[in-house]
Parts: C-alpha cells; sequence; structure tokens
C-alpha cells in the first residue's frame, strides 16, 4: 500500500497522509457501491487494501453540511457525487481528485487485472467519467 500511496501522493501533488485518507476512502466507497463479487477481488489484490479500506471506511460521509443534506433530500446524496464531495472536504479539488481516481483505478488493475477492476468501474453510475 505504501508504494500505492507514494505514487498517488507524487503524482497527484498532495501530501502522503492526504494520499492515504484519500486513497482509503474511494477504495471504501467502491465497497459499498460496486458489484460485491469483483470490487472484493480488487481489493483483496491490493497489498494493503483491506486495511485501508477498515481504517477510513465512512470517514466523511453523513452530514456534509447544508449542501449534503439537500443532495440527500433531493436523492442524489450518494454516489460518485458523494464521493467528491468527502474528498473535496479533504482540500483535494476535481482536477485532483480525477488524478487520484486514474491512478488508484491503474495501481488497482496493475495487481487484480483489468476485466476484474472495469467491472468494478462500471458497476458504478457515472466513476467511469473520472477514470
Amino acid at each position: 500500500m505504501n508504494e500505492l500511496i507514494q505514487r498517488v501522493a507524487d503524482n497527484v501533488g498532495i501530501d502522503p497522509a492526504t494520499a492515504e485518507k484519500a486513497i482509503g476512502m474511494m477504495l471504501g466507497f467502491l465497497q459499498r457501491e460496486a458489484a460485491d463479487g469483483p470490487v472484493a477481488r480488487m481489493i483483496e489484490a491490493i497489498p494493503g487494501a483491506s486495511e485501508l479500506v477498515a481504517q477510513y471506511n465512512g470517514e466523511g460521509t453523513g452530514g456534509g453540511g447544508l449542501l449534503g443534506g439537500l443532495l440527500s433530500a433531493v436523492g442524489a446524496g450518494g454516489g460518485v457525487m458523494a464521493l467528491g464531495q468527502q474528498l473535496m472536504s479533504q482540500g483535494l479539488g476535481m482536477g485532483e481528485i480525477t488524478s487520484l481516481a486514474r491512478e488508484t483505478i491503474g495501481y488497482a488493475k496493475e495487481h487484480a487485472g483489468e476485466e476484474v477492476v472495469d467491472e468494478v468501474v462500471n458497476s458504478v453510475p457515472g466513476l467511469s467519467q473520472f477514470v
């Protein structure tokens, strides 16, 4: 996992602690939102991913301030937009979030295989536009 954290920190331009938390939040999101079988295989294939998900799964969820409350009220509180809002609350901009997603998905493909990761990405509405 340290390899992925350093890769994201270097290529996205964020500090390693923020990279670790953001990766954990993203993997936790995928575990909650993606098709169960493929996402389980993907997380198992990435060294240290299960521990990172356990540490950060649900981090930053709920609440979301006034905007989060309004989005939830109109049925738009989940999915990719909610993840984006959580990552923005960690100080990441849209460009950084897109780079984070690309780096994380690329790394996942190296470990779990392209077919498995494509199944994960395709099972989450709207995710493919970021990777």
